[in-house]
């Protein structure tokens, strides 16, 4: 940073250097475009006044110490001393990613805090870290979503510098780093981008109001910020990876889409840096089209390297849990389990969708896109948080249909993703919160959030977003590794994932190879010669296997002889095929 500058179109006036009592006159340059050659030091805190008005904090700010409302402070990026020098990236094919909210990782909430436990993540076999959003937002806690500040990390994690240090710090232990972004909508309180000019239009409507300017008047400067911003993360602070939110909001009828251009963009940065970058999409359309590679001359798909796949974590957790209220209802048919483990990650490929009143989806080709593009999961933020009470999977089903639920998630052939706390099954639940400092919104917030769930009798339980309280009953309770059953279930999460890494087969990302039936309560999945039964009936059972296996992972399960296992109720089962190096000694037996 050379000097300071700022985009503002629509100013008539002038723009105003705003530092204390001091105000510096900018000169306008090129395509709206304010500056002036004074250079910034770090430490120093400076905001820019449009035509007179109220001093407001830079678009592009790196930090907000004191909040969104208040003046930017000027951070020297260079300062951190980076020890990655020979990192080579992060593969997602193969990956194991964990998504974690700095804020409720430690009881600290701040980055160096949880660099504490990387060492956790890494003997776990996590290979990729998913941070949830971090762009600086008004109070201390919430979950991110509400950023106002797209280019500063959040104060109270500790701020871009201690982003470096933990981004670092991940990379010294062969860890990659997903950044969860925001670029379809801000936060309703601290959101100042209109004072400078259109970065929002009344053109398109999402259902956080209106929609980003992707496509008006003035967009280029407005796809320009958000571009720069994945730059930023990519290249200042070293992440791996972007995971784009609801990218179905990002509305944009020109011919290129904004998202076409961010992967163009950011596979070009890969080759720059010489190692991977990827782009996660969150996307509620059920299009092989948001991860097809782009071809020469800007067909093909948007190019995105991978998305969420929620219909996979629909189906289990209906298998699982038995819940068919709302969404579930459709993924409650006896044949959604086998059809998203065995041929396709979207149950609604073109099917009836009758939450949604209509046909939903496209099939995905299996000789065009491989099984990793797809993230699935048991558990995320979303699914987890925006229950009533924040309920984990944990606090729903006994050990056992964890357990079996893992051994699914993790020899599919998707790319798996834990929720943080997931391997040991916290006791804590994850509940949404928030830290309003306007009243009225505070006010709406926790007024809404009990509307919400009152038609389902549920009002008086849910917890209120804005006391502190529901963040800290949200906080993961470390001390919780040394008792025997949370102890015995993560055993079971690194063995499975061990597994995964060492056996090609489990992780084939092939769509359409494997062979899942169900017959009532058992699943019956073979991947190539491996076998995975799970019997989430209440009963005992003798089942045939089909031929010689050893136990490669059991959980109240054995085999009886060759050719014949005995599964108990909520029973995980995982066999493989016979070698002279492997011994059912070496089984985890959960």
């Amino acid at each position: 940073m050379t000097g300071y500058r700022v985009w503002a179109p629509a100013a008539e006036q002038g723009v105003d250097l705003v530092l204390g009592d001091e105000r510096v006159a900018l000169e306008r340059g090129d395509d709206g475009w304010w500056q002036t050659d004074r250079a910034p030091r770090p430490g120093e805190r400076y905001a820019f006044s449009v035509d007179g008005g109220d001093p407001r904090p830079d678009p592009r700010s790196l930090s907000q110490p004191d909040g969104p409302h208040e003046p930017s402070e000027v951070v020297d990026l260079t300062a951190h001393e980076w020890g990655d020098g020979d990192w080579a990236g992060a593969p997602l094919e193969g990956a194991i990613v964990y998504e974690l909210h700095i804020g409720t990782f430690t009881p600290e909430g701040t980055f160096d805090a949880a660099v504490e436990h990387l060492d956790h993540l890494a003997d776990l076999g996590v290979t990729i870290v998913e941070v949830m959003p971090v762009a600086a937002f008004p109070g201390r806690r919430g979950w991110g979503y509400d950023g106002v500040d797209l280019f500063a990390v959040h104060e109270a994690y500790g701020g871009v510098e201690a982003f470096q240090r933990f981004v670092d710090a991940c990379h010294q232990r062969g860890l990659g780093v997903c950044l969860d972004v925001v670029y379809n909508h801000l936060g309703p309180s601290g959101n100042y981008l209109a004072t400078f000019g259109p970065y929002f239009t009344d053109a398109h409507h999402t259902p956080w109001g209106w929609a980003v300017n992707l496509d008006g008047p003035d967009s280029d400067e407005v796809r320009r910020f958000l571009l720069d911003n994945a730059r930023f993360w990519f290249r200042d602070v070293h992440v791996d990876a972007l995971r784009l939110d609801a990218v179905h909001a990002l509305i944009d009828d020109r011919a290129v889409h904004f998202l076409e251009e961010l992967a163009a963009e950011t596979d070009s940065l890969s080759r720059e840096l010489g190692h991977p970058l990827w782009l996660i999409a969150e996307s509620d359309r059920n299009d092989p089209a948001t991860v097809t590679p782009r071809r020469d001359g800007g067909s093909g798909g948007l190019g995105l390297h991978a998305q969420w796949a929620d219909d996979v974590h629909h189906a289990l957790h209906v298998l699982l849990t038995g819940e068919t209220q709302g969404y579930y209802a459709d993924f409650a048919a006896a044949d959604a389990p086998a059809k998203v483990l065995g041929r396709t990650p979207f149950f609604h490929d073109g099917t009836t969708s009758t939450f949604r009143g209509r046909r939903h989806g496209r099939p995905v080709d299996p000789d065009e896109t491989p099984g990793w593009r797809f993230v699935a999961s048991l558990q995320t933020h979303d699914q987890v948080g925006n229950r009533a009470t924040g309920d984990r999977l944990s606090q729903l089903v006994p050990p056992g249909r964890l357990a079996a639920g893992a051994a699914l998630l993790l020899t599919s052939p998707y790319t798996p993703m834990l929720f943080m706390g997931e391997e040991w099954g916290a006791s804590t639940p994850w509940q949404y919160f928030t830290d309003h400092e306007d009243p009225e919104l505070a006010r709406a917030v926790s007024q809404g959030r009990r509307a919400e769930f009152a038609e389902h009798g549920w009002a008086d339980q849910v917890p209120d977003p804005q006391a502190r309280g529901t963040a800290d009953a949200s906080t993961l309770r470390w001390e919780e590794l040394r008792e025997p059953e949370h102890a015995r279930l993560l055993e079971w999460y690194a063995t499975l994932i061990r597994l995964r890494r060492e056996r090609p087969e489990l992780r084939d990302p092939a769509l359409g190879r494997e062979d899942v039936r169900r017959e009532g309560g058992v699943l019956r999945v073979r991947r190539g010669e491996h076998l995975l039964l799970v019997n989430l009936g209440d009963e005992t059972l003798d089942l045939p296997t089909g031929g010689e296996h050893e136990v490669l992972a059991a959980w109240q399960a054995d085999l009886l002889h060759p050719g014949a296992a005995r599964l108990g109720p909520d029973a995980t089962l995982l066999l493989g095929p016979v070698t002279s190096t492997g011994t059912t000694e070496e089984a985890s037996r959960g």
